[in-house]
């Protein structure tokens, strides 16, 4: 992908280890702040097919710089590949500190078609991401919710999995895409120990809002798209803030991406990255981006709103 390349890159070195990033507990469970999102491993930007043996090189390839959080879910498929018995193919058994992620409430059939899951439909959906990474329980699961302007009541659906999680099939839970009163009214059914929501540089004064509420309460903030930004699932968007965020990268001899994720980073102990990557080489880059330390000044210039200055 494109969005990663910086004609002023860094020569290569030692690779820099997950642990760089520092640590977070999600509930009892300890994760290196850069974690891995595994959306990318099914296809390409594109929409062509991914490479099976490199999306298998790359899962293992995490665990050995320390990464020990990985986003997934059962949807996450194309007609070749399954994010989730990609990672099973690759990494069971499983490292003892590896923490798992998923998210359940979006479905998709085998033709590629999406609805959303009644709380009934929800052990299914929990029992198929058991299946499909080989599972006894499942470390953090997700609540998404389906869309966050209009949706009403989760207490149904967030109810259904503190059963499952009462049941021992689900140790942790968090929802995904959701709004400050989504996660009361989840805290009131039982303990959330992350959000997983859009977040990058660029982002309204909302979201930086409730990812500082969150942190108050001690629950992890997880963004995603915080590379793409406005780009979400075809990359780095190229117009608006991005000048600022290359200036800073120029100044540092790093890239674009390494940037907008220090700068993630940066906004709380609570925030966890998990960008996601097809290529071993941005992969290590991502990782890298956990070391990097931002001026106080390069900080406010990337949080200013577009089109302002700092």
């Amino acid at each position: 992908m494109s969005s990663q390349k910086n004609d002023s890159a860094a020569p290569a070195g030692p690779p820099v280890a997950a642990a760089a990033s520092g640590t977070w507990m999600l509930g009892d469970l300890s994760v290196n702040r850069i974690g891995y999102g595994a959306m990318r491993l099914t296809e390409n930007a594109d929409g062509t097919p991914s490479d099976r043996d490199r999306a298998l090189a790359v899962l293992r390839r995490a665990v050995e710089l320390g990464v020990n959080h990985i986003d997934t879910a059962a949807f996450y498929f194309s007609p070749l590949r399954s994010a989730n018995e990609l990672i099973n193919r690759a990494l069971a058994p499983y490292p003892d500190d590896l923490v798992i992620t998923t998210k359940v409430g979006p479905g998709r059939d085998t033709w590629g078609n999406w609805h959303w899951a009644g709380p009934e439909q929800l052990r299914g959906q929990v029992e198929e991401n058991l299946r499909q990474l080989g599972r006894d329980h499942l470390d953090v699961v997700n609540l998404r919710v389906p869309r966050k302007e209009t949706t009403g009541s989760i207490g149904e659906h967030f109810g259904a999995l503190a059963e499952l999680r009462e049941a021992g099939l689900i140790r942790h839970l968090g929802i995904s895409n959701a709004r400050p009163d989504h996660l009361a009214e989840a805290l009131a059914i039982a303990p959330v120990v992350c959000v997983q929501n859009a977040y990058a540089v660029g982002a309204p004064r909302e979201e930086h809002e409730f990812l500082d509420a969150c942190g108050e309460r001690g629950i992890a903030f997880v963004p995603f798209f915080a590379i793409a930004g406005a780009g979400r699932e075809a990359g780095a968007s190229s117009t608006g803030d991005d000048e600022r965020v290359l200036g800073v990268a120029r100044a540092h001899g790093v890239t674009a991406a390494q940037v907008r994720l220090a700068w993630t980073l940066n906004r709380g102990p609570h925030v966890l990255a998990i960008p996601g990557t097809g290529n071993p080489d941005h992969l290590a880059d991502n990782v890298a981006a956990g070391a990097l330390r931002l001026t106080a000044d390069e900080l406010a210039l990337l949080e200013a709103p577009a089109g302002t200055e700092a």
